[in-house]
């Protein structure tokens, strides 16, 4: 269970840093503002382990190691970060579970109940014997045993109970429900399983977390053919796109985005090597879809969709929300009756390639489809055209974008803008209000400075990295979502696990740093000890400062020297000689 970063700051702000240290063996002397002993995480005979009371914080001259009271006990113990919070708390009488948000409670059950879902799902479809349909069925689909390991799709037996047993065993079944996994009995006691007889779709969120499902009726005739989880504590439909996971990285690096109607008409695309391709979960494009595209840096949306009247139909649905969030979008034609998976299977990756590259503009294509003929059209197909349009202009505000769109179709239609906005204008349309910002997942504050970032993405790039950390950085990061971060990493945690309850400001700043790094994992350990190093470097020069300040009438001669005079200069001293050493290599 996460931790508010007040309790968190709280924790280091009560404990007694001398009690806590003597407490773990370490006999300490006063000497001047600071006490020395000992260091524990190393043999010495004299003492250069030092402990400043006031600072809540520890540093040894011999070895380096440095930070604060948690950092202290997770490297004394071997605890983790969240452990070693939730025990000092416990000493210090600091009630932490009390401050927790008890939506974040119900949101970590749901979480748990879905993950035990995905890998019940995944094991069944895996299974010799009672996944052998679902497999021939995605293999007749084109899906190599790689790509569905990938999506991870899975497989729900036709049983009744199946699922809904195993939660109960692992006392997960209310949260099962919750989640959209099962249902009490309308007759009766006990629950049944939502999902029967279903080649299972997870949907995952952008760092790779599966938070809901989709099926498709395989065997049985119970439902529909595509059943989806109900929104829950982690599954919004209108800020999820699927495939995002899978997509990210290419949408980046083409800042593009391909957008299909279907769970597998965005698999398809894959397998034909479009791997930007994402899927609606929804029939409906909103603004959190479109502020997760700008987040993943897509300059332009390429819309594929099914070339029959539902596609067309599609673009025409979607086509308002796109020009009002202004959004640099194509739409990429596909055949009569054909639909992306099929074409793609058809007529090979390079057919899909060139129709998504060689994809009109948006506007082209709907006046077009509304209006064939353009400016030669009858009057009755003119007036029929507006109809059809009606409903887009309505959802596009006054700007720039809508008289540059009415000035468009003015030149297709022939006839002039300002008729076609009087003709279209039932009300002044409202400005588009912007989605809501996300909330953090993790309470945090300003997101990590540039430094920190890279060092925390090279980690979740290469977890054993962390293993290179001679500087131990680690225990000394001064962003507590970074700290979340390591924590949940040095405790067994996936990199998407631990990324997706970073707060928003920290995903961002990750994915820039990570698109900076070297892709070839000697060059990225090169980097990786070059942040070390700087990050090391800074942690002396900001002591230095503190130490410049708290020393500058000694340091101009003017007073007498104390004691806590003398210990800091020796310190100055040390840190500078340490400072030297440090840049020479």
């Amino acid at each position: 269970m996460l931790i508010p970063d007040s309790k968190i700051q709280e924790v280091r702000e009560r404990v007694d840093m001398i009690a806590l240290v003597q407490r773990h063996g370490v006999d300490l002397k006063k000497a001047g503002r600071s006490y020395k002993g000992l260091c524990p995480f190393h043999g010495e005979k004299s003492a250069s382990f030092n402990v400043w009371p006031d600072e809540k914080r520890f540093y040894c001259f011999g070895c380096q190691a440095g930070g604060d009271a948690i950092s202290f006990v997770q490297r004394l113990m071997g605890k983790t970060f969240l452990d070693t919070v939730r025990d000092l708390a416990k000493e210090l009488g600091i009630d932490i579970e009390g401050d927790v948000d008890p939506s974040m409670v119900e949101k970590q059950q749901v979480k748990d109940a879905t993950d035990y879902a995905a890998t019940h799902f995944a094991e069944r479809l895996w299974d010799p014997v009672v996944g052998r349909h679902a497999r021939d069925y995605l293999h007749s689909r084109g899906l190599t045993d790689d790509l569905i390991k990938a999506f991870g799709l899975g497989w729900a037996p036709l049983a009744w109970t199946e699922l809904a047993d195993q939660l109960r065993e692992r006392g997960l079944l209310a949260f099962g429900e919750k989640a959209g996994l099962c249902a009490p009995r309308t007759k009766g006691e006990g629950y049944y399983d939502m999902f029967r007889g279903r080649v299972i779709i997870p949907i995952r969120s952008p760092e790779g977390r599966t938070i809901a499902f989709g099926g498709r009726l395989l065997e049985g005739e119970d439902g529909p053919k595509y059943l989806n989880s109900k929104e829950n504590r982690l599954y919004n439909k209108s800020d999820i796109l699927y495939a995002t996971d899978q997509a990210r990285d290419d949408i980046r690096k083409k800042k593009s985005a391909v957008l299909c109607e279907g769970y597998f008409d965005a698999i398809g695309m894959h397998q034909a090597g479009v791997k930007n391709a994402v899927a609606l979960c929804s029939t409906a494009l909103t603004p959190g879809h479109l502020n997760l595209l700008n987040r993943l840096e897509a300059k332009e949306l390429v819309l594929l969709l099914d070339g029959d009247d539902a596609g067309r139909n599609a673009v025409e649905r979607l086509a308002g929300a796109l020009f009002a969030g202004g959004v640099n979008c194509r739409v990429a034609v596909l055949p009569q009756g054909e639909d992306p998976d099929t074409f793609a299977r058809k007529e090979g990756a390079e057919a899909v390639q060139a129709l998504v590259h060689d994809a009109p503009s948006l506007s082209s294509h709907l006046f077009q489809t509304l209006l064939p003929a353009g400016t030669e059209a009858e009057f009755e197909e003119k007036m029929a055209a507006l109809d059809r349009f009606r409903p887009i202009a309505a959802q596009v505000p006054v700007g720039l974008t809508r008289s540059a769109l009415f000035g468009g179709m003015a030149k297709h239609f022939g006839l002039p803008a300002s008729e076609l906005e009087t003709a279209l204008r039932s009300k002044a349309p409202p400005p588009v209000k912007a989605a809501p910002k996300p909330v953090s997942k993790v309470p945090e504050g300003p997101p990590p400075d540039q430094l920190e970032a890279s060092w925390m993405a090279a980690i979740l790039k290469d977890r054993r990295l962390l293993a290179k950390d001679e500087f131990r950085v680690a225990d000394e990061l001064k962003h507590l979502g970074l700290r979340h971060l390591v924590a949940a990493l040095q405790s067994g945690g996936s990199p998407e696990d631990a990324l997706y309850e970073s707060g928003e400001g920290t995903k961002i700043a990750l994915t820039k740093s990570r698109d900076m790094l070297p892709a070839d994992e000697g060059s990225l350990e090169q980097a990786f000890v070059s942040v070390c190093k700087r990050l090391k470097l800074r942690a002396i020069d900001d002591r230095l400062a503190f130490i410049a300040k708290e020393t500058a009438n000694t340091l101009g001669g003017t007073s007498e020297l104390t004691q806590d005079s003398r210990d800091l200069l020796t310190e100055r001293g040390e840190l500078l000689a340490l400072k030297r050493r440090l840049s020479q290599r």
